[in-house]
C-alpha cells in the first residue's frame, strides 16, 4: 500500500514537471556554434532536446571555395571591434561574393566556379585585426586596408597566397618587425606598409623580391640600407620618415634600368651624394632632403637627362650649384635651399620652381644664412672628405674587416684620417646641427593603386606640402 501510493505520487510529480517545461518560453538567444562540413555549414542551437536543423538552417555554397571564404570572413569579422561606416554590415549569409569589399572572378586553374580575388576595404576606418584564417583565401589577388585602424601584426599564413599581386596595408596601427610573412608571398609586386607603426631592420631578402613598388616610408625603420638594395627591380622606392643612417650602398647604381622615382627624404643618411647616381639616366625623381648629405652636386648629375623633380632641400651641401643641373631639359622643380652653396649658375633662375633661400649666397641675394654661419661652416670644410664616409666600393688592394671588427688594412696609397667629426670638442669648435626632426601627420593615402607613378607629395606629409 505504501509502495503504491508513493508511485501514484512520483507519477504525478513527473507530469507536472512535463506539464512546466512544456509551458516555459524557449530561450530567445541560445547560443550557436558553427559546424564545418564538407557541403555546408550548420547553425544550430546547443540544446541537444531541439530537433535536427531543417533544410532552412542550412547555409549552401556555390563550391568548397566560397564556402572556405566563408568560414574565413565571418572569423575576421568577429574580430572587428568598429566599423563606424558600416562595410562589413552585410557580411552575412552564403553569398560572400556579395559582401562589400570583397570581389570574386573565375578561379584562374578552374574557370567554372567563383573565387574570392580581392579585398578592398580602403578609408573604411575600421579597427581590428588580421586573423590567421585569412590566409585560406589561396586564390586573393589583391588586398587594399588603406587608411584603417587595424592594429597588430600580419599573420604569417599570409605567404600562402601565391597569387597574392598587390598588398597595401598604408596608414593602420600595425606594430612589431618587418612582416616577413610577405618576403614568402612569390607573385607579389605591390607592397606599400607606409605609415604604420613598423620598427627594426630591413630584411635584405626584401631587395632580392621581384617587386615594382616598395613604400615603406613614414615607420619607425632604423638600420642602414642593405646592402644589395641594387639588386630590387622596383621603379618606385619611398623610404622617407623612418631613421636610416649611412649612405647610399654602392650597390644602388644597379637599379639604373628600371628606377624611376626614390625619395630618401627625412632620414638621417650622412654621406656625400654618389657620383653614380648619374648613371640612372631613367630617374625622374630625386628627393633627398631633410638628412645630413655634405660635399658638392656630383657633376654626373649631369646625366640625368630625365629628371624632373630635385629636392636636396635640408642638407650639409656646399660648392656651386652647376649649371649642366639647371639645364637638364625636363628639369622643372628643383629645390636647393637650407645647404650652404656659395654660387649658382644663371641658368638656375629659369627653372619653373627654384628654391635657394638659406644658402651663403651673396651679391644682395635675400634670404640667405648670416655671414659668421657661412665662414664657420667654411672652416669645417676642408676637413670633410667623401672618401671618409666608406661608401665607396671595396678596392682590391683593401683588407675587409673580419667580425667582431679591428682596424680595416688599409692600401698604401691610403690618406684616409678617418670618418668627420661633427661633435664641439674642448677647443669649441663649430658644430654643425641637423634641421630638428619635425612632427608629422598621418594623412589619408590616396586610394588609387592603379596609378604607378609616384610623387613627391605621396610621400610627403599634407602639413608639409
Amino acid at each position: 500500500m505504501v509502495i503504491k501510493y508513493k508511485t501514484h505520487h512520483l507519477l504525478a510529480l513527473f507530469h507536472f514537471l512535463l506539464t512546466c517545461a512544456a509551458a516555459a518560453p524557449d530561450d530567445p538567444n541560445p547560443p550557436l556554434r558553427l559546424r564545418q562540413s564538407s557541403k555546408w555549414i550548420v547553425r544550430h542551437r546547443t540544446h541537444d532536446s531541439n530537433p535536427p536543423p531543417s533544410p532552412s538552417y542550412a547555409l549552401k555554397f556555390e563550391n568548397p571555395r566560397l564556402e572556405t571564404a566563408y568560414f574565413a570572413l565571418q572569423t575576421w569579422k568577429k574580430t572587428i571591434l568598429s566599423d563606424p561606416y558600416n562595410r562589413t554590415v552585410n557580411w552575412v549569409g552564403p553569398d560572400v561574393c556579395n559582401y562589400t569589399g570583397i570581389f570574386c572572378f573565375p578561379a584562374p586553374d578552374n574557370t567554372s566556379i567563383q573565387t574570392v580575388a580581392g579585398i578592398d576595404l580602403n578609408h573604411a576606418d575600421i579597427a581590428g585585426q588580421l586573423v590567421d584564417e585569412l590566409g585560406l583565401l589561396a586564390d586573393l589577388a589583391l588586398i587594399h586596408l588603406n587608411t584603417n585602424r587595424f592594429c597588430g601584426t600580419v599573420p604569417k599564413t599570409f605567404k600562402k597566397m601565391k597569387l597574392l599581386y598587390e598588398l597595401d596595408l598604408s596608414n593602420n596601427r600595425f606594430a612589431g618587425r618587418f612582416p616577413s610573412a610577405v618576403l614568402d608571398i612569390p607573385g607579389l609586386k605591390y607592397l606599400d606598409i607606409r605609415y604604420n607603426e613598423f620598427e627594426g631592420r630591413i630584411p635584405s631578402r626584401l631587395f632580392d623580391k621581384h617587386l615594382d613598388a616598395i613604400f615603406l616610408n613614414h615607420n619607425r625603420f632604423q638600420s642602414e640600407l642593405p646592402a644589395n638594395i641594387g639588386s630590387s627591380p622596383a621603379s618606385a622606392m619611398v623610404l622617407a620618415g623612418n631613421n636610416f643612417r649611412g649612405c647610399l650602398p654602392p650597390s644602388f647604381k644597379n637599379m639604373s634600368a628600371t628606377l624611376r622615382e626614390v625619395i630618401l627624404m627625412d632620414n638621417g643618411m650622412e654621406a656625400c651624394l654618389p657620383a653614380e647616381i648619374g648613371m640612372m639616366t631613367n630617374l625622374t625623381v630625386f628627393d633627398a632632403s631633410n638628412n645630413r648629405f655634405v660635399g658638392p652636386i656630383p657633376d654626373s648629375f649631369a646625366e640625368l637627362e630625365n629628371l624632373e623633380v630635385l629636392n636636396l632641400d635640408h642638407n650639409f651641401l656646399s660648392g656651386e650649384i652647376p649649371e649642366a643641373i639647371c639645364s637638364l631639359p625636363k628639369l622643372w622643380n628643383f629645390t636647393a635651399s637650407n645647404n650652404f652653396f656659395d654660387g649658382e649658375a644663371p641658368e638656375c633662375s629659369g627653372v619653373e620652381a627654384f628654391r635657394d633661400g638659406r644658402n651663403c649666397l651673396r651679391g644682395g641675394r635675400r634670404n640667405q644664412r648670416t655671414r659668421w654661419q657661412c665662414e664657420m661652416f667654411e672652416s669645417r670644410r676642408g676637413k670633410v672628405r667623401c672618401e671618409d664616409f666608406k661608401c665607396f666600393e671595396t678596392k682590391p688592394c683593401q683588407v675587409p674587416p673580419p667580425p667582431p671588427p679591428p682596424p680595416p688594412v688599409p692600401c698604401q696609397n691610403s690618406t684616409a684620417e678617418g670618418p668627420v667629426d661633427y661633435d664641439v670638442g674642448g677647443d669649441g669648435n663649430y658644430q654643425i646641427q641637423s634641421p630638428p626632426r619635425r612632427m608629422l601627420s598621418r594623412p589619408p593615402v590616396k586610394e588609387s593603386k592603379r596609378a604607378r607613378r609616384v610623387t613627391v607629395e605621396d610621400a610627403r606629409p599634407a602639413s608639409l606640402v
